[in-house]
């Protein structure tokens, strides 16, 4: 069990490895020389952006978000644990947004763990950029709403006697 903290990452980003469709989504922290990588789901970065989102609107307007904010994942990094629970929560006395990653694993069993403290600039930026990485995968179905496949889709709304419109 190892016990990750981030108290001031100069770098704190989501991304995907590989073809849409079959992507890998990471999140990482960056401080100094220390990176940590953990692998999540495409619904935990979303649901972590709209948390995020709602975390900073009890804080003010961020400031200037820089463009070089190096929302990238650094490349080469192994994964450090799987995300199992992912909370957030605002340090009212610094006005930073502490982001907490639980490792999963079976019931009863004590996994790594992260505590990751933002800036509300950060938080923001990372909402952000999460956001459009989960909206850059495959359209939904029209009648269903599942992800469209180049390889083609099953929609159960036709009950497989039509094709789905696209």
């Amino acid at each position: 069990m190892t016990f990750y903290e981030f108290t001031h990452p100069d770098r704190f980003s989501a991304g995907a490895v590989g073809d849409v469709g079959s992507r890998l989504f990471l999140i990482q922290a960056i401080e100094g020389t220390r990176t940590l990588t953990i692998k999540v789901e495409k619904q935990q970065i979303a649901i972590l952006a709209t948390y995020l989102s709602r975390a900073i609107e009890g804080l003010g307007r961020p400031g200037h978000l820089p463009e070089d904010l190096a929302l990238v994942l650094s490349p080469d990094q192994g994964i450090d644990f799987v995300a199992g629970n992912l909370s957030v929560a605002i340090n009212d006395e610094t006005g930073n947004v502490d982001v907490l990653v639980e490792e999963a694993v079976e019931e009863g069993a004590l996994g790594d763990s992260a505590t990751i403290v933002v800036s509300k600039e950060q938080a923001a930026a990372f909402a952000i950029h999460a956001t459009q990485l989960v909206e850059a995968g495959r359209p939904p179905c029209p009648l269903c709403a599942m992800p469209l496949d180049p390889r083609g889709h099953d929609c159960p709304r036709t009950n497989g006697h039509r094709a789905p419109l696209t």
